[in-house]
């Protein structure tokens, strides 16, 4: 299959997988919306059902390389572009679909104050592009998750980049307190702690402010998506729910399954669809070592 089929199949099964939740669908999906890193910690949460090689803080892994990536200004929005090349240095054009996209983009800024997940399109040199507002300088993480057309698991790239301009760093909560968080329309909350181990759970309630159940839209095929990184580290995670949500008196309960491989904090952003607008809210999770 081409790489121009797959980008169309790939939107139609964006707008089927929406078609309850919204009246129309973009190109994007919300894709657009709104280092130092070294320890592994991953979360069994791909399509293929594999964990990923890599976790974001190598520019080259298993084969391939991240290249030639361009951030945007601090003060305005505008384009990332990147490319993925083999052993060779030849360009990466085939790709599997994952989550209804051929490529997820994550660009976090080192001191997990921001959070960017976007959907950039791959053009016919093999160079990725999509627009991001940065908000501000720092140091920014450029993270990238995709299936090579015919492996068996996604492989997971990084690199950082400094970008010029003002910007406040973020003091990231820790804690049992920092398990909770809202945005003033949807709230979330961990529930207990995670754990190391090949076989956890990891499980978060989605409610109102006032701790009323909401009803969950799909977002890229999933009722929700959750992508952390250990604080300190900067290893990787993403996961999606295990099975339909659970309305209960506190909230929409969400069960993930999680691989963590080791101990600590973890911020985590997590995105739900709700009445048909995308909402990002962090939290922090803590993982125990295991019993």
């Amino acid at each position: 299959m081409s790489t121009r089929t797959l980008r169309r199949t790939t939107a139609a099964l964006a707008c089927l997988a929406l078609a309850t939740g919204l009246a129309g669908c973009s190109g994007d999906d919300g894709g657009g919306d709104p280092d130092r890193l070294v320890v592994t910690p991953v979360t069994d949460g791909s399509t293929s059902g594999l964990s990923p090689r890599g976790d974001g803080t190598r520019a080259s892994v298993a084969g391939y390389t991240i290249e030639d990536v361009r951030l945007p200004g601090a003060d305005r929005t505008g384009e990332v572009s990147f490319r993925i090349v083999d052993e060779a240095g030849k360009a990466l054009t085939d790709y599997t679909p994952e989550q209804t996209k051929l490529l997820h983009l994550y660009v976090v800024r080192d001191d997990l104050g921001e959070f960017r997940h976007v959907h950039p399109e791959l053009g016919e040199d093999g160079t990725w592009r999509g627009r991001v507002d940065l908000g501000g300088g720092g140091w920014w993480r450029v993270v990238t998750e995709f299936i090579p057309q015919g492996a068996d698991r996604p492989v997971v790239l990084g690199t950082s980049q400094r970008v010029p301009g003002k910007w406040r760093p973020a003091v990231v909560p820790t804690g049992d307190a920092a398990a909770t968080s809202d945005d003033g329309v949807v709230r979330i909350g961990l529930d207990g702690h995670g754990e190391v181990g090949s076989n956890g759970r990891l499980r978060i309630s989605v409610a109102t402010p006032h701790g009323e159940p909401l009803q969950l839209g799909s977002y890229l095929g999933a009722t929700a998506h959750l992508t952390g990184f250990a604080i300190g580290t900067g290893g990787f995670v993403h996961v999606h729910p295990l099975g339909a949500p659970e309305v209960t008196d506190d909230g929409t309960i969400l069960t993930f399954h999680t691989t963590f491989t080791e101990p600590g904090s973890y911020r985590m952003f997590v995105q739900v669809r709700v009445d048909g607008l995308l909402h990002q809210v962090a939290v922090t999770a803590t993982v125990d070592p295991e019993a």
